[in-house]
């Protein structure tokens, strides 16, 4: 783990924790430290033709196509993001200037394996994007009820004709953790009432 100060905030950053069975068990291990707010960023796909690239997508609740949230919750079809966080992280991103969605997302095991149909299948149903991460910390969220998010970057496609994973520059990623530093802060700071509030409002 690095500690980067973002926006007068002291934040760990532990990079490169691609999938779910990894982010899990650095997470895991991040609450045994007694973290109390843990936010994934991850690379995904457009889904959704409506969206565009590049955008972020902070999912709302994401399509159990993976296998270790079936580890943390019964069998299901989604599993929900803890909504107090998803929202304060719309609200921090949202002056970056980079278009933010939210909303549903696809969690697959199995990159490279997307279908056609798939894509076709989970648009009509109103996934935004697909990403490797985020149905596995959601259900660790849910089954220790604790407060874990998610922010997707957008920066490619199947039917994308422009440059694949054009994420902008360094300064613009510094910028998002920065909005995602701000949203975990208020989390910590504000008691569940306050919050209440503040994403509802």
């Amino acid at each position: 783990m690095q500690i980067v100060e973002l926006d007068g905030l002291a934040v760990g950053v532990v990079d490169r924790t691609i999938g779910g069975p990894y982010a899990v068990l650095i997470a895991e291990q991040m609450l045994a430290a007694g973290v109390k707010v843990i936010v994934g960023m991850t690379s995904a796909g457009r889904v959704a033709s409506s969206i565009p690239i590049p955008c972020l997508v902070i999912p709302t609740r994401a399509l159990r196509d993976e296998g270790t949230s079936y580890h943390y919750l019964p069998p299901g079809e989604f599993v929900e993001a803890p909504s107090d966080l998803s929202s304060l992280l719309a609200r921090e991103l949202e002056p970056i200037g980079v278009p933010i969605q939210r909303g549903p997302v696809w969690t697959t095991d199995a990159p490279y394996r997307e279908t056609t149909e798939q894509i076709r299948r989970h648009s009509s149903a109103g996934v935004l994007a697909v990403e490797m991460q985020a149905a596995s910390p959601f259900a660790l969220a849910a089954a220790r009820s604790v407060q874990i998010g998610i922010v997707a970057h957008v920066a490619n496609a199947a039917d994308h004709e422009g440059k694949d994973f054009d994420k902008g520059s360094e300064q613009l990623s510094f910028e998002i953790l920065g909005g995602i530093a701000r949203a975990g802060s208020e989390i910590i700071r504000a008691p569940t009432e306050a919050l209440n509030d503040a994403t509802l409002g």
